[in-house]
């Protein structure tokens, strides 16, 4: 995955975007590669973002999932596009308590109006600690 891959353009509108967006810099995400239908997002555990239990909540996992999906959604966007998500399937297959996670989302399929992508959020040691699908449909 690389900025290469895209329109220069693209890649800078991904990023102006992302630094926009205030439930991002609440959380802590940090937009890593940029590419053509494909994005990574970083997220450093911290004790806020833990349940009682001490892993990261699932919430704030579901949150870094769909924040990658729809910025390598974004990548493919006109201008004036908009959507939304229709769904999320999540499995949470380990916990993570420290560390750095990284969800790396690329489209799977893009229709007229129905996107399907697929998350993967990965650990430091890169090990499968969620995978999910999820669809967003363009708005008229």
């Amino acid at each position: 995955m690389s900025e290469n891959d895209l329109d220069p353009a693209r890649v800078a509108r991904a990023r102006e975007a992302f630094a926009a967006v205030p439930y991002a810099r609440l959380l802590g995400l940090e937009l890593g590669d940029v590419g053509r239908g494909v994005v990574s997002i970083h997220l450093d555990v911290r004790d806020d973002l833990k349940q009682y239990q001490g892993v990261v909540h699932g919430g704030a996992v579901a949150s870094l999932i769909d924040t990658a999906a729809a910025f390598a959604l974004l990548t493919q966007l006109e201008i004036n596009e908009r959507v939304t998500t229709t769904d999320l399937t999540i499995h949470y297959l380990r916990p993570a308590n420290s560390g750095r996670l990284t969800a790396r989302a690329r489209i799977v399929r893009s229709g007229r109006r129905l996107t399907v992508l697929s998350v993967e959020v990965t650990n430091n040691q890169e090990i499968l600690v969620a995978t999910a699908v999820t669809s967003y449909i363009r708005l008229q």
